[in-house]
């Protein structure tokens, strides 16, 4: 059981590594493009090399009783966090969605709690909010409180719940499908809703927008890596670990975009991003470690 949450948290920290970027990422390429189709046209390229990989492993398609965790995979990985998220940045900064978004894994672990009734030690909340407010607290620090604007807030509360429970949804799918062929479905299901709404929108807003190779670079980043094979790792991780446990690992996500974006930006490593770095490391470490003691602990 031991081996097997430790690959979990392993497989969920690849996944997280390639999620963190896509802030920033989605920050450079609404430079470029409208937020809608930045959200659809990730969405398509994620969809395009899924259906290809499908027919390639001759995968069939899923039976009825899967379609509803698909879809409600789908409406919040798909369309609630990305469209969400490129709508607040239009009006804030990466750093100040930062902030917001440090409480992801709280609301998956709450999310996992209340759908898939999981079960987590009481040090467990501890240790994870000690850890969120140690992002908070940072995210403010690197100019997280400047760019705050109500709606902004609002669309990025929107996207942290979208995405959350999109984790829980497919996490939760995994246990009859793997992964990797579940967020391959998702995005496959989505596609006949997220090519014609791409093409009328690269039709109706692609005058308005300068757009050169960074911003595509950045959108195919995102297809790829943030709405795609991100998933392949985050999901087998979830189905290991459990999406409450495994959930905490995105504490790391949280630090990673910062550090990104700061890396963009030409700035500079600072004392108290080691400090909150060591402090998010063992938060982490310590909510983990509370589900091996939930486990061992005698019955009252």
């Amino acid at each position: 059981m031991q081996r097997v949450h430790s690959a979990g948290v392993r497989w969920a920290f690849g996944g997280v590594l390639l999620f963190s970027f896509s802030v920033p990422l989605t920050k450079v390429a609404i430079g470029g493009f409208s937020p809608f189709f930045t959200a659809t046209g990730r969405a398509v390229i994620a969809g395009v090399l899924a259906a290809s990989l499908l027919l390639l492993r001759r995968v069939p398609f899923p039976p009825r009783s899967r379609l509803r965790p698909l879809l409600f995979t789908m409406a919040g990985a798909v369309f609630g966090w990305p469209i969400l998220l490129a709508l607040a940045l239009q009006r804030t900064t990466s750093a100040h969605a930062a902030v917001v978004a440090a409480f992801m894994p709280m609301t998956t672990a709450l999310f996992a709690v209340l759908r898939s009734h999981e079960r987590v030690a009481r040090q467990f909340w501890v240790a994870a909010g000690l850890g969120t407010s140690a992002l908070v607290v940072f995210a403010l620090s690197r100019g997280g409180a400047q760019g705050a604007d109500p709606v902004a807030d609002l669309l990025l509360v929107g996207a942290v719940v979208s995405s959350s429970w999109c984790y829980v949804e497919g996490a939760a799918i995994t246990k009859v499908m793997p992964g990797w062929q579940v967020i391959s479905w998702v995005v496959v299901l989505a596609l006949p809703v997220t090519v014609p709404l791409s093409f009328i929108l690269w039709r109706t807003t692609s005058d308005a927008y300068t757009t050169t190779a960074v911003e595509w670079g950045a959108l195919v980043l995102l297809g790829v890596s943030s709405m795609y094979l991100g998933f392949f790792a985050w999901y087998r991780g979830l189905a290991l670990a459990g999406a409450a446990y495994g959930g905490q690992v995105q504490q790391v996500q949280a630090l990673l975009t910062l550090l990104w974006s700061a890396w963009f930006l030409g700035e500079q490593v600072t004392l108290g991003t080691i400090l909150t770095a060591v402090i998010v490391v063992v938060c982490v470490a310590w909510a983990l470690r509370s589900r091996e003691d939930a486990l061992v602990a005698p019955e009252e």
